[in-house]
């Protein structure tokens, strides 16, 4: 029998809870291929919950965060403990809760898998006792399966079905719940072009529905563009009027009039007034030049490998724009975060490529 990651996933599951019935392993099929899009009636009532069974808990004995097979993880309701909130969790427990259209083929495809490992005695349950559990399970639909009385037993499951589009970020959101809870943040994204820093601004305004500013709209007008300022170590950026009409007024609760460059009419436009807001977001690179980076409580660098870099601008740009990036709009980037030691003076480094591990 051909090894295929369904398979591969399907025994490593099994070798960490051996304890588990077959009902288990149909979860975590289930899980895989649905995610929860069967469980939510409303994002308070599913925060509600969260928030009684925490309280309930004595023991954590699952992972803290546990990859399904597919698009979704296992997020352990211990992740509390680290500083995210039950609202949090609830937010991104409803958001992840989407139609696949695709999912009893998934399932379907996955259960395939699961017969004939254990025909071929790689899973040690009996033949005729799972086939018979999944001809039945069928017959009704595949409808939500809980797990066993041995497994709950044995491994105290405690956790919420996430998309993987929040998992990578969950460390973030444990540090923005909890500086939150104290008071207000205002919180730096920063990192290469097509790491991911407008798609994560976008995710945090998707749950928390935060101010967001950004630096690309803060280009150096035409006539700022002399030798001596694109010469600079992060010169491109035109700071000083992001500093006096979005830093410093956010740095003393005040309202923001921002007024956004416009790279095609080379003209800046009317402006736009933001009202103060508990968690603001500021992405783009040179968000962290040393003249802005005092402004910020907190700072998050996305890495991005050439490769992947190279891909992403490819597919999204023209071949003229694609040029742009590489030969003159990267190396200027690199030029700062080498020259101005920016990865380092984040206060925590992220990657959208990072696979997802049991941890």
């Amino acid at each position: 029998m051909q090894e295929s990651k369904t398979s591969k996933l399907l025994i490593s599951h099994y070798n960490n809870f051996p304890k588990m019935g077959i009902q288990d392993m149909l979860k975590y099929i289930f899980q895989g291929s649905f995610g929860c899009e069967h469980m939510i009636s409303s994002q308070d009532f599913a925060t509600d919950y969260i928030k009684k069974e925490h309280a309930s808990i004595t023991r954590y004995d699952c992972p803290l965060v546990y990859p399904l097979d597919g698009e979704y993880s296992r997020v352990n309701l211990s992740y509390l403990d680290k500083g995210l909130s039950a609202e949090t969790l609830g937010r991104i427990f409803y958001l992840s809760a989407k139609k696949e259209p695709q999912g009893k083929e998934n399932l379907e495809n996955k259960l395939l898998v699961l017969n004939d490992l254990v025909r071929a005695g790689a899973l040690p349950f009996s033949p005729s006792n799972a086939e018979k559990i999944i001809n039945e399970w069928a017959s009704m639909g595949y409808p939500a399966i809980h797990h066993s009385d041995a497994f709950r037993k044995e491994y105290h499951p405690a956790y919420r079905v996430i998309s993987n589009k929040y998992i990578w970020i969950l460390p973030l959101l444990a540090k923005i719940d909890s500086s939150l809870a104290k008071g207000s943040l205002t919180l730096a994204i920063e990192g290469g072009s097509a790491s991911g820093k407008s798609t994560l601004a976008d995710t945090l305004y998707e749950i928390y529905g935060c101010n967001v500013f950004h630096t690309d709209d803060f280009f150096l007008r035409p006539e700022q563009r002399t030798p001596e300022r694109l010469n600079e170590v992060g010169g491109n950026l035109d700071r000083e009027r992001f500093l006096d009409e979005v830093l410093i007024p956010l740095s003393k609760g005040k309202d923001v009039n921002y007024r956004k460059f416009n790279c095609t009419s080379m003209k800046i436009e009317d402006e736009i007034t933001f009202k103060p807001n508990k968690l603001t977001v500021v992405e783009g690179a040179y968000s962290m030049h040393p003249d802005l980076s005092a402004y910020y409580d907190f700072s998050v660098y996305l890495e991005i490998s050439n490769a992947t870099q190279r891909e992403r601008i490819t597919k999204r740009n023209s071949p003229y724009f694609a040029m742009r990036f590489f030969n003159e709009w990267i190396p200027l980037e690199e030029k700062y975060f080498r020259g101005m030691n920016i990865k380092d003076s984040c206060d925590i480094v992220l990657t959208s490529e990072q696979s997802i591990e049991i941890c």
